[in-house]
């Protein structure tokens, strides 16, 4: 990632409120999948006078401006993530909620292999696969 959420704002020529810069830099620390009222939450133990409906907005506009993905797995919560993250793939606990990111290279050889053989050159791609902890004996 060459930038920050918030230089990324700049350059797309956001209006960037007191507000907005403590959603993005919210945003920038975290290392999860936050939704909106996980983000409200952090963002108002910053600054007290951020509504969730200043939340619900920020994100939207940084969604609309490629700077958010949205990502939905399933759950009912929409959740977020920097666009500019290095590629991964996301393994989802569907007990817990868990989300972990994960990189394989066998995976990736094999995604290009399928568009391949089936006439494409793959652009892109995601991958989400759901699953339960295996009990240990």
């Amino acid at each position: 990632m060459s930038d920050t959420i918030l230089s990324r704002c700049e350059a797309k020529g956001l209006r960037l409120t007191d507000q907005r810069r403590t959603i993005a830099a919210v945003l920038e620390e975290s290392d999860d999948h936050p939704d909106v009222e996980e983000l409200y939450a952090r963002a108002s133990a910053r600054d007290a006078g951020i509504s969730l409906a200043t939340v619900y907005r920020t994100v939207k506009l940084f969604e609309e401006s490629g700077i958010l993905d949205k990502l939905e797995f399933g759950d009912g919560r929409a959740r977020y993530e920097d666009a500019e993250r290095e590629h991964h793939d996301h393994l989802i606990d569907i007990n817990s909620g868990e989300v972990i990111e994960f990189v394989d290279p066998e995976i990736e050889a094999l995604q290009e292999k399928i568009a391949e053989k089936l006439g494409y050159r793959l652009k892109g791609h995601k991958l989400e696969l759901y699953g339960v902890p295996i009990k240990k004996s």
